[in-house]
C-alpha cells in the first residue's frame, strides 16, 4: 500500500498514518514543502519504503493508539486503504478519522468520523486550485450526511485568492446541508513559491465572523498557534 510515514502523540495516544500520492495538484499543498507530519522537528526527504497493510497494523499495535487519522496525499485513492481501516477497527478497536478531498466516495466502514476539504465553491477557482472540478466533492458531501457519517469540513483562507467572499460561499453550502456540521478555516501556510502570503490573524478571524452567519460551530487555525502536544515520528 502507498503508507509512507506514521508519526504518534502519546498524551493523546493519537497516530497518523500518511498516504502517498493524490488525484487534485492543489497550488497550496503543504506536501509540496513537507513530506512529513509538520508538527515534527525532523524533514521527510522522500517517500521511499512504502508500508505494506500488515507493517502498518504491527507499527501501530506496539503503540496502542485510540484514535487514528489518515492523511496524506489522499488516502481514498489507495485501494488497500477501506482494509487498513476495518482491520484496525477490529484488531485495535481505534476511532478512526479520514481526512479527504472528497472527490472519491469514501469507504464508510471501519471509519468513524470524516473530514472533508472543500477547497472552493466556485468552479473556476476550485479547478484553477486543484486542477479538478468541484462537481463530485460537493455531491459527495451531500451523500455522506444522508449516510449519517459523522460529518466535517474545513477549508484554506488564501488572501486575494480564496476570500472572505468564498469562504462566505463555503459556509453557505455546509449549512444548506446541516449548519451543525463543524467547520474549521485555517489560515494558508506559504508553500512551492506561490505568490499567497500568510494571512493575519485578523484576517482569519474575520473569515470565520462571516462563516458564523450560517454556522453552528466553526473553529480556525491562524498559524500562531503553539503546539498542543508532542509528536513522534514512528517511520
Amino acid at each position: 500500500m502507498n503508507v509512507y510515514h506514521i508519526t504518534f502523540a502519546p498524551a493523546v495516544k493519537l497516530a497518523y498514518v500518511y498516504f502517498w500520492g493524490c488525484n487534485f495538484g492543489c497550488k497550496g499543498c503543504i506536501r509540496r514543502e513537507e513530506l512529513g507530519d509538520i508538527h515534527l522537528n525532523q524533514h521527510v526527504a522522500d517517500s521511499s519504503g512504502f508500508l505494506q497493510l500488515e507493517e502498518v497494523v504491527g507499527i501501530l499495535e506496539d503503540f496502542k493508539p485510540k484514535g487514528v487519522t489518515f492523511l496524506g496525499g489522499e488516502p481514498t485513492i489507495d485501494p488497500e486503504f477501506p482494509k487498513l481501516a476495518k482491520v484496525l477497527e477490529k484488531r485495535l478497536d481505534t476511532h478512526n478519522i479520514l481526512l479527504t478531498n472528497g472527490y472519491l466516495f469514501p469507504p464508510l466502514e471501519g471509519v468513524d468520523e470524516i473530514q472533508v476539504s472543500i477547497k472552493a465553491i466556485t468552479g473556476t477557482l476550485h479547478r484553477d486550485f486543484t486542477g479538478k472540478p468541484n462537481q463530485e466533492v460537493l455531491r459527495n458531501f451531500r451523500r455522506l450526511h444522508r449516510a449519517g457519517v459523522a460529518l466535517r469540513a474545513e477549508s484554506i483562507f488564501i488572501p486575494h485568492y480564496i476570500e472572505v467572499e468564498e469562504i462566505e460561499k463555503i459556509a453557505r453550502f455546509i449549512s444548506a446541508v446541516d449548519s451543525n456540521i463543524p467547520y474549521r478555516i485555517d489560515g494558508y501556510i506559504p508553500v512551492a513559491g506561490n505568490p499567497w502570503r500568510r494571512p493575519t490573524p485578523e484576517e482569519v478571524e474575520g473569515a470565520v465572523e462571516v462563516a458564523r452567519k450560517y454556522l453552528h460551530h466553526v473553529t480556525y487555525l491562524k498559524g500562531d498557534e503553539g503546539l498542543r502536544y508532542e509528536v513522534e515520528c514512528i517511520v
